[in-house]
Order: C-alpha cells, then structure tokens, then sequence
C-alpha cells in the first residue's frame, strides 16, 4: 500500500533532514498527501503522479525551507496544490499561512484541505497577487514554482512589509533570474537544499528589499 510506503518514506526522509515533527503532524501530512492524490486525477495539481516520489517532491521538498521560516504570517504566492504553504502550515500550526491562487479549481481544492485536515492557521484567498489587498503586510512571501523573480518581486512587493523578505523555491540556481531583477531588490542569502529521494538541484533564495535605493 501507498500509505505504508509514504509513512515510511516521511519518517525517514526527516530523520535524514534533522526536522522533529510529532505523529500527528506526519499523519496530517500524509492525509494531505492522499488529498492531493485523490484530487489531482481530475484537477491537474501536480505533474508528480508516481506515488512512490510523492512524499519526496512534495512533501519533504516543501518542508526543505521550514528553517527558514521565522514570522508570525506567511503568504503563499502561487500556492496552488499547496505546496509548499500547507506542508508547512501543518508543520508551524503557531504560525499563520495564507495562500493566494488565481486558480479557481486549485483554490476550492486548497479550501477543502482546510476543511478536512481541521487546519485552523490557514486562510485560502482566490485572486491574482497583483489585486491583494491584506489588512497588514506580510513578513515572509513564500513561492515555489510559481514565476520569475521579477515578476515575483514586481507583482507581490507591494503585500510584503518594509522589512520582510521572499523566500524563492528554485530548482537550479536561476543566474539570469537573479541578473534580471529591479535594482531595488537584491539576493540577500541563498542555499543548497537537500531533499532526500531528490537528485535535482534545489535551491531556496532569500530576497529583501535593497536598503540604500528608493522604490
């Protein structure tokens, strides 16, 4: 069965990480997994379909980051299967997540997995970065796969605080990405993420703001 290979793949794959998470965390994280499944037949969430790389592309890639994350409210941009927001929502349950898709059917299917996984830290909102309107800025931007760096920093600057910073999921390290961005924003830290059952690069790269150019 799928479920025992995923349990086994899960606790191993964190052990390999050094991340502690309790057994009620892993069993919400892989009912999120069978979720994902289950939905993506008919919703086209995910291009993985091999059940047996499921919990190392998607879970255990989305948990890769959860050092880095250290604010009170995140925003997932681009979230849509969830991922990485819900993986580290159900990680961080203390913190709080927001994920933002333009995808009507990845926002109802993020929506159920609130729902049935009981996650009281995640808001789902349905929309395009560039027309959000948060009450607050957030301090921490989370995406993964979703554009460019540019166009990242240029359609979801605005939701970010002064001071806050992205934290951009890549597979190998975007040099032209990186070249390509207004002057204003810089690559403040950048890191080799290693995922266990992965041999593709990943890379996560911090970005903030660039303290001595006006926007």
């Amino acid at each position: 069965m799928s479920e025992s290979l995923w349990q086994r793949q899960l606790s191993d794959g964190l052990a390999d990480m050094g991340l502690t998470l309790n057994e009620q965390a892993q069993q919400t994280l892989l009912a999120f997994l069978a979720l994902l499944n289950k939905w993506n037949r008919a919703y086209n969430l995910t291009a993985v379909r091999d059940t047996g790389q499921m919990v190392s592309r998607q879970l255990l890639d989305s948990l890769s980051v959860l050092p880095f994350v250290t604010a009170e409210s995140v925003l997932d941009v681009g979230a849509g299967g969830g991922l990485p927001g819900i993986p580290l929502a159900i990680a961080r349950p203390d913190t709080q997540f927001t994920l933002l898709d333009s995808n009507s059917k990845k926002t109802r299917f993020l929506t159920q997995c609130v729902l049935e996984l009981g996650l009281k830290n995640v808001d789902v909102i349905h929309g395009r970065a560039e027309d959000c309107q948060p009450d607050q800025p957030y301090a921490q931007i989370t995406s993964r796969a979703f554009t460019a760096l540019e166009n990242l920093v240029t359609w979801c600057g605005d939701l970010l605080a002064i001071d806050g910073e992205f934290l951009a999921m890549k597979g190998q390290f975007p040099d032209d990405e990186v070249a390509a961005m207004p002057d204003s924003w810089q690559v403040v830290s950048h890191q080799a993420l290693v995922v266990p059952g992965s041999d593709g690069d990943r890379h996560l790269l911090v970005i903030r703001r660039r303290s001595d150019v006006q926007n």
